[in-house]
């Protein structure tokens, strides 16, 4: 087994998260959500670039139709630029002592974005949609701390997490966006760490980052946990398929409240298997 490569950079995140895959840009995304940055990994020469924001910045995702991004910055959905930095505020939909954590885009178009209590102790995150027109809605609720939702590529299926409560939900999606009922799809065991981050490949296996663990773990589509792959740091919180033909991996880690050589870094892994294309923002 190929052992995962360091990404050599001159900093490590406090809390890495919000990876995202720039087809156009042939360049991984990543936030370091309480150090405040988003960081860009260019594929083509390995350079690292990092912006500094003006408060928590949960995640980032393409928009298809203008430039830039919509983000989760504080408690707020705002559309950001990087070159230059613009930031405008969009909407500010969730409740005061919550924050932005987690985001993803549907093959629709459309926004799915976690929240979560800033100090993760209470139930008060919630689960929202951003349709194409900017409309949000809160469509689940009583989340800890909501984390790596992922969609499969008919966009018929989401998967969520309370990392809090170390399980895994799963929704069906109706054509209009909304959803079925909450039901649990994977409990973690003692031993298999926190689930974090989320990302399908093709065979329709999850991936999940595993914090406290030291990895990230694939379950099969039934659920059944089928393997993982370690890392040289405890804290994993995300990890994503990127390059041309979707076959490299990336991985983000956490060096908040550890004394680690490679907490907070961002690794590469190799899966042996292929993603899911990563959707944009039509809004």
């Amino acid at each position: 087994m190929i052992a995962p490569r360091v990404i050599p950079r001159d900093r490590r995140d406090v809390l890495g998260e919000g990876l995202l895959w720039s087809e156009r840009e042939q360049a991984v995304y990543w936030t370091d959500i309480l150090g405040r940055r988003v960081n860009r990994l260019r594929l083509a020469d390995g350079r690292v670039d990092s912006w500094e924001m003006p408060g928590t910045i949960g995640w980032i995702v393409e928009r298809e139709d203008v430039p830039g991004f919509i983000a989760g910055l504080d408690r707020r959905i705002v559309a950001l630029t990087l070159d230059p930095l613009t930031i405008v505020p969009l909407a500010d939909p969730d409740r005061g002592g919550n924050r932005m954590n987690d985001a993803t885009a549907d093959p629709a178009g459309r926004l799915w974005a976690g929240t979560m209590a800033l100090d993760g102790a209470q139930p008060t995150g919630a689960l929202y949609r951003i349709d194409q027109q900017g409309t949000v809605t809160r469509v689940d609720d009583g989340y800890r701390i909501a984390n790596g939702p992922a969609i499969t590529p008919d966009g018929r299926t989401l998967f969520h997490t309370d990392s809090a409560v170390r399980t895994v939900y799963r929704f069906v999606v109706d054509a209009d966006g909304g959803l079925g009922p909450r039901e649990t799809f994977i409990a973690f065991e003692a031993g298999w760490g926190d689930p974090d981050g989320m990302t399908l490949d093709a065979e329709g296996g999850l991936w999940i980052a595993c914090w406290g663990a030291g990895c990230v773990t694939r379950f099969a589509p039934d659920g059944r946990r089928d393997r993982s792959i370690a890392l040289p740091a405890s804290q994993i919180t995300n990890c994503l398929f990127a390059g041309p033909t979707l076959d490299r991996m990336f991985v983000t880690s956490a060096s908040d409240g550890v004394d680690e050589p490679h907490g907070g870094a961002l690794f590469e892994v190799h899966p042996g298997c292929i993603g899911t294309p990563t959707q944009r923002y039509r809004g």
